[in-house]
């Protein structure tokens, strides 16, 4: 297994967009990222046409060290800061949106047992080593869990049986444990939701490929059928009320929200740069520069005025966040604002793109096409663009928000 940049990395456009660091070594897995997506881009839109799960791409984010970038140091990973996982990110969106958005599951998921390592929690130093050591591809059932899951438990001598159907499971071909949530009934405290590792080579584990959607169609978002999983007590991290958010889902929610929202920054970036090339490719119909064109310079101008106050927005709410937090609303609160900001934004930026280009964007061989219908899932992430409105709104006017995801 190697840790280095892979060779060769495609020449960044002098016109291309740059996210810039604030504080140094921001920019450290950007190199790796960039050189990753220099392998990804080329058969990203064979992927998409033909509804292919990236194999090939998951084989060289584990060689080259990408699955283990937010592990330790001293657990055998890369030790890259939340801050540092969203740079990476952005950059390898830029060039696969669905290769980020598929291992930013993974990544998410790293950083959250990091955070509970780094407090104790039985557990996560075995789970954080495996990633390091073995290249295991953490997943989670996050699309049919939040506050509602999807699946039964029932209690069984030393554990429970669980049994479910889990939808929107990124890079399913390819994980060894999926993360997730059922209901059972305690006689005493009544309905509760249990939180579990669950390996995904358990008896009664399987993944029917169901994904064929309108945009990311190469995350491998299938379903997962859990059908009388055994599971024990100790592989149960977590148990909540029904209905509300407790202290392991807004682990989730701050761990997940600055990197996915990153993966749209980058798309967003990218459908910008395409956009700044055709540009200063084309003259218009008089024979003039498009890039002369008063319509086209306000249309550039905006998407970089939103470009940067999105990634603005992200950086100030990291800052906000620091890096000694507790799972709280008033941890998770900015960074689901930046998020709400970057994913509403970034369709934004498409669109103009699209106009900048015309009408040729619109067909399918077009990249803007693409990016057209992948920036659209966006919008379904918890907590998705309305509700956190509601949730801010909540807090805001004191009143309680335990109940919004």
């Amino acid at each position: 297994m190697t840790t280095g940049v892979i060779e060769n990395a495609v020449a960044t456009s002098d016109h291309a967009w740059r996210f810039h660091d604030r504080e140094a070594g921001d920019d450290a897995f950007v190199a790796l990222a960039a050189s990753l997506g220099a392998v990804f881009a080329p058969l990203a839109a064979e992927h998409d046409r033909e509804n292919t799960f990236v194999y090939e791409n998951f084989d060289l984010m584990r060689d080259s060290g990408y699955l283990r970038l937010a592990v330790p140091r001293e657990l055998g990973g890369l030790g890259a800061t939340m801050r540092q996982i969203c740079f990476a990110q952005a950059e390898l969106a830029r060039h696969c949106a669905s290769t980020a958005l598929a291992v930013n599951m993974h990544l998410y998921l790293t950083l959250s047992n990091v955070f509970r390592w780094r407090r104790g929690a039985p557990g996560a130093e075995a789970v954080l080593r495996r990633v390091a050591a073995e290249g295991l591809v953490l997943m989670t059932s996050g699309g049919s869990d939040g506050i509602y899951t999807s699946a039964t438990a029932v209690k069984e001598d030393g554990g429970y049986r669980i049994s479910g159907r889990k939808i929107f499971c990124s890079q399913a071909p390819v994980a060894g444990v999926i993360t997730t949530m059922a209901r059972y009934e305690d006689p005493i405290e009544g309905t509760v939701v249990l939180l579990a590792g669950i390996p995904m080579s358990s008896p009664g584990v399987s993944v029917p490929e169901t994904w064929d959607a309108l945009g990311m169609r190469a995350t491998g978002s299938h379903d997962v059928v859990l059908d009388n999983v055994k599971i024990t007590e100790a592989q149960v991290a977590a148990r909540r009320p029904w209905g509300k958010i407790d202290p392991a889902l807004r682990v989730a929610g701050i761990h997940f929200a600055p990197p996915v929202a990153s993966v749209y920054a980058g798309m967003a970036a990218a459908a910008r740069d395409e956009a700044v090339k055709v540009v200063y490719q084309r003259r218009l119909g008089d024979g003039q520069p498009m890039a002369e064109d008063a319509t086209v310079q306000r249309q550039i101008g905006l998407m970089d005025v939103k470009l940067k106050v999105l990634w603005w927005a992200l950086l100030g709410a990291l800052d906000e966040l620091g890096d000694e937090y507790v799972p709280d609303d008033r941890a998770m609160a900015p960074l689901m604002i930046a998020k709400r900001q970057i994913v509403t934004e970034a369709q934004e930026i498409v669109d103009l793109a699209m106009q900048v280009v015309g009408g040729g964007s619109y067909l399918a061989p077009s990249f803007l096409e693409r990016a057209y219908r992948d920036v659209r899932a966006g919008s379904f992430h918890p907590l998705n663009p309305e509700r956190t409105l509601s949730y801010v709104g909540r807090l805001t006017l004191g009143v309680p928000a335990d109940t919004i995801w």
